[in-house]
């Protein structure tokens, strides 16, 4: 079970986040959606502490963090335990695929670094990139940097994997090969919080949705639910051009 509570940010007195709750089971899949600069990416960023929270707790099991005050050994333990996927990939330019994979291996659970190798090796092949272990990003199109980007994340073994627009940055034939390997983690249980604007795939992937509005979750749901019966009408805005395009779960 993963607990988030009371999680509130400010930048120059606006309020980006307002006591927003959340609990997460294993196993969801729990989607934000709505407008640009609703809060979505600095909910997740903040999870993690990429972006430092006012304030807020976070419980991921028997681990537990008090964002107001929090230590430094606190933060490397909570980048433990969560994996980040971003939306620009983030990998060392001068890294191959499988050095950026191992990084974090080697540098936060102090792996050796034979045992990170054969970690990476088994996450890159994975996500269908076996062949592509020694190329260097450059080498690299968006979708394979992409899905190095979630190999890294997965290699970790995170309780709680963030993704934030991780198809964003693709040209549109890369999305479905980045969507098919995290709709694979799906599949195998990998809990997972998910910042997308890509509704048909929000709808087909998550557990939960969340419908974010200048920093508060005002619809909460199944996909189902949300986009098909929505109770906010800012839900129902949002969501009425999309309606149409959707292909609903078997």
């Amino acid at each position: 079970m993963i607990k988030i509570t009371d999680l509130s940010k400010e930048f120059s007195g606006v309020k980006v986040l307002e006591h927003l709750d959340l609990e997460i089971n294993e196993g969801d899949v729990v989607a934000l959606i709505g407008a640009s600069g609703a809060g979505k990416s600095t909910f997740l960023r903040s999870i993690n502490y990429l972006e430092t929270a006012d304030r807020g707790q976070l419980e991921i099991d028997d681990f537990k963090v008090d964002f107001s005050n929090i230590t430094k050994q606190e933060i490397l333990e909570l980048r433990r335990q969560t994996g980040m996927v971003f939306q620009q990939f983030n990998l060392f330019e001068r890294r191959t695929a499988l050095e950026n994979v191992m990084e974090g291996l080697i540098q936060v659970k102090k792996m050796s670094k034979p045992e990170a190798q054969k970690i990476a090796e088994d996450e890159l092949n994975k996500v269908g990139l076996t062949d592509r272990q020694s190329y260097y990003p450059k080498f690299l199109s968006g979708g394979q940097k992409q899905r190095v980007g979630i190999a890294r994340a997965m290699a970790m073994k995170p309780k709680l994997l963030l993704l934030d627009e991780p198809t964003s940055a693709l040209d549109p034939e890369l999305v479905g090969e980045v969507q098919e390997v995290i709709i694979q983690a799906a599949k195998n249980k990998q809990t997972m919080v998910l910042v997308s604007h890509e509704m048909d795939f929000v709808f087909n992937v998550a557990t939960k949705v969340l419908f974010l509005e200048k920093g508060k979750i005002i619809e909460s749901g199944t996909p189902k639910e949300v986009f098909y019966a929505p109770k906010n009408p800012r839900t129902r805005e949002f969501l009425s051009r999309h309606i149409k395009n959707l292909e609903v779960k078997n």
